[in-house]
């Protein structure tokens, strides 16, 4: 891992960009579920994500156990849920900010199972964020659905699981980590599609497919994952974690207001307050070394 501070302005420009690759994805999920079933959908981006890439990436250097929960706790739940939580009733733009809570998730579990134990300002900011979560909760209906925000807030639990094992697997390129942990979750949703959606439902949405839903697809697995963890890695290779982990605070800023741009979500204040909790949550969180220095301690 690098060891750089400052971006240069090229790789300034690459991280704007992952950013705005990755806000966009919420949009494709979005637009593939009209026409998907979520477990299916999972089913095609795993599929596609994993086949043929794992025949020429190296297997991450682990004990197949820690493969294996990677790829179940990173993949086939957290994305399993994500798709759920959006297919039923949480919009796009919603979905983006309420899985960066991840974050705390993972903080907790990292202090359960490493000893880890997270600073004042990290508990400080794991509890504002959470105040923007109870102000999304209290907005249940239109855009808001109970079932879709507990979801959610499970993939993003999933998400911080997956984090765990993550420390466990040594990859030579985190493209073949992702490329090995969707081979992993792809039988696992392949089973759950077959006895969730059904053959009929599963023939059915592969002979009425539209052009919009395979770009939706292609987007989700050639672009986000693929191209976006490949930029990703490099940047993370090459700077410091503390210089590149930041812009992902921008995720659901893009994910917003892409979301109203082409899809008409109403950015209600509400939605801003909440927007304001997470997010400044998320900057404690971050920052906390840089605020301590500022304060003298």
């Amino acid at each position: 891992m690098g060891t750089s501070v400052n971006l240069t302005p090229k790789h300034l420009l690459l991280a704007l960009l992952i950013v705005i690759v990755w806000g966009l994805n919420f949009i494709a999920i979005y637009l593939g579920l009209k026409e998907l079933p979520p477990f299916l959908f999972c089913v095609l981006r795993f599929g596609l994500s994993a086949l043929p890439f794992v025949f020429f990436l190296p297997r991450p250097k682990a004990p197949l156990k820690y493969i294996v929960g990677f790829g179940v706790f990173n993949f086939a739940l957290q994305f399993g849920l994500l798709f759920s939580g959006i297919y039923l009733g949480l919009s796009p733009g919603l979905s983006s900010l309420v899985l960066q809570v991840q974050v705390f998730f993972s903080i907790g579990l990292a202090y359960l199972f490493f000893g880890e134990k997270p600073g004042f300002l990290k508990i400080l900011g794991s509890l504002i964020s959470f105040v923007g979560i109870g102000i999304v909760a209290s907005h249940v209906g239109g855009d808001v659905t109970l079932t879709g925000l507990l979801l959610t807030l499970l993939a993003a639990f999933s998400w911080a699981a997956g984090n765990m094992f993550t420390k466990k697997v040594n990859a030579e390129s985190p493209l073949s980590l992702v490329v090995w942990g969707n081979l992993v979750a792809l039988p696992f949703m392949a089973v759950a599609s077959f006895f969730m959606d059904g053959t009929a439902v599963i023939v059915s949405a592969f002979q009425d497919i539209s052009w919009v839903t395979l770009g939706a697809v292609a987007y989700v697995v050639y672009v986000s994952t693929h191209l976006g963890y490949s930029l990703w890695g490099f940047l993370i290779k090459t700077y410091s974690t503390s210089a590149v982990v930041p812009f992902t605070l921008l995720i659901p800023v893009v994910g917003f207001l892409s979301s109203a741009l082409f899809l008409g979500e109403n950015l209600a204040s509400w939605k801003l307050w909440a927007s304001l909790f997470i997010m400044g949550g998320l900057i404690f969180n971050l920052f906390e070394k840089q605020i301590l220095k500022r304060v003298g301690k």
